[in-house]
């Protein structure tokens, strides 16, 4: 890999502007614990076994009512297959794309349940919420600029873009939004400025810090959401199994952008992967897990995160 040198003052406005934004208001679930040494509490546990059956009856109506899904970014690599696997699964799509001749040609199989709505994220919200309609249940935004020597791009497109998605959502009522966005994001904190993935992300207009204050913007947001940071990125099909992690903990390693899509469908079914952000990459040597296991293991961020 070649060496990229990057101007002294190009990584002091990362670091600057990293340490101005590393904070969020995400607040966590509570539990509740039974004592061993305490009296039953039956009408604890009944609404245990309540919250129980929702989260299950949650998850069937999510697949029997083949709910309207509306696809930011769908022509692009990733998003195409999200696209695709929504489908399978029996999922309505609406794709929201610049290009309405691209989509078709990307799309090229007529399928009723996919519908092509002529979209960009950078127009603002009040264009998006016409875009997503009210009839969609949830948003999963692919987007991605394109590199280039508009430096400004990442934040018009990762930054500004996914912010006007958000409040498109809240002015619908919409409430539940998967982001597709990347490890490293918050590099910076995790000693890992040096890392070249990360200059290298970094190089045409801090593109990660887009990414990360976006990412902030969410979970300030009140909207239910999952945030899923892949490695990077692969065209080929799956090999090895599914790594899922917390934030800030993986800083090397691939995916595919098959497994990534996959992630981003099942995020949408379960209830498990709610206000989290979740890592991933793929490992030969990883164990297979389920879904559920997987998700349910990533805590929810902590009030001071």
């Amino acid at each position: 890999m070649a060496t990229c040198f990057i101007p002294r003052r190009f990584f002091l406005i990362s670091l600057h502007s990293f340490h101005q934004h590393l904070h969020n208001s995400c607040n966590p679930f509570s539990s509740v614990s039974l004592s061993s040494t305490a009296k039953p509490n039956f009408s604890s546990i009944k609404m245990e076994v309540s919250e129980i059956t929702e989260e299950a009856e949650a998850r069937v109506d999510m697949r029997q009512k083949k709910k309207k899904i509306f696809v930011a970014g769908a022509t692009g690599k990733t998003g195409k297959r999200i696209v695709e696997q929504l489908l399978a699964k029996g999922f309505q799509v609406k794709a929201g794309v610049r290009d309405l001749e691209k989509a078709k040609s990307t799309f090229t199989k007529d399928n009723p349940s996919l519908e092509f709505v002529k979209t960009d994220v950078t127009e603002g919200s009040m264009k998006l919420a016409e875009a997503i309609g009210s009839d969609s249940e949830a948003v999963i935004c692919a987007t991605g600029f394109r590199p280039g020597w508009d430096l400004f791009a990442p934040w018009k497109v990762d930054y500004y873009g996914t912010i006007n998605l958000v409040e498109a959502c809240r002015k619908l009522g919409v409430n539940r939004f998967i982001l597709i966005s990347s490890i490293l994001v918050n590099g910076a904190a995790m000693g890992q400025i040096l890392n070249p993935a990360y200059i290298f992300l970094n190089v045409f207009g801090l593109t990660l810090i887009a990414k990360l204050q976006a990412e902030q913007y969410i979970r300030k947001s009140g909207i239910n959401y999952t945030i899923v940071r892949p490695g990077g990125l692969r065209n080929d099909p799956p090999t090895g199994n599914l790594v899922m992690e917390a934030e800030d903990t993986l800083y090397e390693g691939s995916i595919s952008r098959d497994l990534v899509a996959e992630v981003a469908v099942e995020a949408l079914l379960l209830p498990e992967s709610s206000y989290k952000v979740v890592e991933i990459i793929s490992r030969s040597e990883a164990p297979k897990r389920t879904y559920e296991d997987l998700f349910g293991s990533i805590k929810h961020p902590s009030p001071t995160d």
